[in-house]
């Protein structure tokens, strides 16, 4: 019942948030009609940043714990984490094309995010390298909390180094139109709402993964 109640709001929420893209909120006055990816590219990096922190968290639990539910947790998360990061690479340069003349440049923010993306791919194949359930738990939890210390490096980036990025939030906080503010913040709100409708349906996956791995250990062992 839960879940689909969660899965009609973020329905609800979603078609929201796309009215608000496309028929509400102006054309941004230089970009135009393209700068639109900007509600799409942030929102999805918002969920790729939050779906690490909790893989960050879950791997804490579950090293204190041994509590399977923590791994479980973890590794929905990062698929979810990983499927936004990639949306984010994807959409960072369909945006920059006609924004700088470029599809990709080695800009800090542009590699670290790359770097990422890399780690929570590598945090998955581990997974799947290893066949043992509390060894390949133990390790992930270990690489999940490792691979976060990237996460506050793409999230500086911008204010460390020299970058064609803008610096959307400031001292004086969002640097855009009220419109731009509150279209932002309902897309935000629809892909936290996604975030949360695709982990409850992935932990049912994982479990039950769990389950038929653990019934041909036995029947193996029979």
């Amino acid at each position: 019942m839960f879940n689909k109640i969660l899965g009609w709001l973020t329905f609800i929420i979603t078609m929201t948030a796309l009215y608000l893209v496309f028929m509400w909120v102006p054309n941004e006055r230089i970009m135009g009609p393209v700068q639109k990816i900007f509600y799409f590219h942030v929102s999805s990096a918002w969920i790729g940043f939050f779906a690490f922190l909790v893989v960050f968290i879950a791997g804490l639990a579950y090293l204190f714990t041994r509590d399977n539910k923590w791994d479980t947790i973890g590794v929905s998360s990062a698929q979810i984490g990983v499927m936004f990061t990639t949306i984010v690479l994807i959409t960072g340069p369909i945006w920059a094309k006609p924004s700088w003349n470029t599809w990709w440049t080695w800009d800090p923010r542009l590699t670290t995010t790359l770097v990422l993306w890399f780690l929570y791919l590598a945090y998955l194949m581990i997974r799947s390298s290893i066949h043992e359930e509390e060894k390949k738990a133990r390790f992930s939890a270990i690489f999940g909390i490792i691979a976060f210390i990237d996460v506050p490096i793409v999230w500086f980036s911008i204010r460390w180094w020299r970058t064609i990025h803008p610096v959307v939030v400031d001292s004086s906080g969002f640097a855009m139109s009220p419109k731009m503010f509150t279209t932002l913040m309902v897309s935000l709100l629809a892909f936290t709402f996604l975030y949360f409708y695709l982990l409850t349906n992935t932990m049912k996956l994982e479990k039950m993964r769990a389950e038929v791995a653990g019934l041909k250990e036995r029947l193996r062992n029979s």
